[in-house]
């Protein structure tokens, strides 16, 4: 019946012991949680996503403003940072407009801290950390993305044209043909998705990746490898062939963040896209002081998945989103 709850009373009861786990391991680690707005006037301007948007009309007035549903509570949590907040972490909603399936809800909850006190490799490793102790995973292993595809298609990311992605997407996966145009960007993340993340579930151990291209920044810092390619301080962790978590060296230049969302919204407007206000309220707040940082942003109804031997993301979900 359509009114029933989408998820288990064990499985509720379970979630509720979980996140009481989550809490604990951030306590243990003087971490404190915050609580930041779902709405914002400002919204996350990368291409892959599609924010939910409302008006607020006034009672005594018929003008409205846009306001935004967070997709992450990323740009107000680094504003707690800016003043000052130390090390803190969230268990938010959050909202992305046409994700639904499987794997995705367009309502969905989002585990993200930040640390000022960690560098790259050990946030990595408290993610790590994290997932032995709530899941009881075994220790984590780390390949860098150049690395990944040279093992599983056999080409080098830093050298290889649109053409020949092109091509090697129409031999690996069913479905792509001639008439696809995308960006170098969208070719990987394709070649990623549908060829060596199934791959990755035969390693039975979670996967970090790290080291991706410098076009696939996001807010991570750019820094050169050790064969002089640019790539960016960010990984994605995978275990069983899922996409769990992204975590970057955040950047701390509000100049250099401007030009990237400016860029995303060129690219945007290229695909018929709504560009996006750019939140000043964070770039000011980087340029008053944003701290050296790291951050991770977790999947936790994905995590849940995982705990409770699970493959639908609805059987998680108190309510699946029909039934909103």
């Amino acid at each position: 019946m359509i009114w029933q709850p989408s998820v288990s009373m064990e499985i509720l009861r379970r979630k509720a012991h979980l996140l009481s786990n989550i809490r604990l391991f951030f306590s243990e680690r003087n971490i404190l949680e915050v609580d930041t707005p779902i709405l914002s006037s400002a919204a996350p301007s990368a291409s892959y996503l599609n924010s939910f948007q409302t008006n607020f009309i006034p009672l005594d007035s018929l003008e409205k403003r846009i306001f935004y549903l967070q997709t992450s509570p990323e740009f107000a949590m680094k504003r707690l940072l800016a003043a000052g907040s130390g090390s803190i972490y969230q268990i938010a909603k959050v909202f992305r407009n046409g994700e639904n399936g499987r794997l995705h809800s367009p309502e969905f909850t989002m585990l993200e801290w930040y640390r000022p006190q960690l560098n790259f490799e050990q946030i990595i490793n408290e993610v790590d950390a994290l997932l032995q102790y709530i899941i009881k995973t075994k220790p984590a292993i780390k390949f860098n993305y150049q690395y990944i595809f040279q093992q599983y298609l056999n080409i080098d990311v830093f050298d290889i044209s649109d053409a020949e992605l092109k091509l090697l997407a129409r031999c690996h996966i069913r479905g792509v043909n001639d008439n696809w145009n995308m960006e170098k960007n969208d070719w990987l993340e394709l070649l990623m998705n549908h060829v060596i993340q199934p791959k990755l579930s035969e390693l039975d151990t979670p996967i970090f990746i790290d080291n991706f291209p410098a076009t696939q920044s996001q807010l991570a810092k750019i820094v050169k490898d050790m064969d002089g390619n640019n790539v960016s301080k960010r990984f994605e962790l995978y275990i069983g062939g899922m996409e769990l978590a992204n975590g970057y060296d955040e950047i701390l230049n509000s100049d250099e963040l401007r030009q990237r969302f400016k860029i995303d919204n060129q690219r945007r407007q290229l695909q018929h896209k709504t560009q996006m206000p750019i939140d000043e309220n964070l770039l000011a707040s980087m340029k008053a002081g944003l701290p050296e940082c790291t951050g991770v942003a977790l999947g936790l109804d994905r995590l849940m998945m995982l705990a409770f031997n699970q493959k639908d993301i609805n059987a998680v979900k108190t309510f699946k989103f029909e039934r909103s």
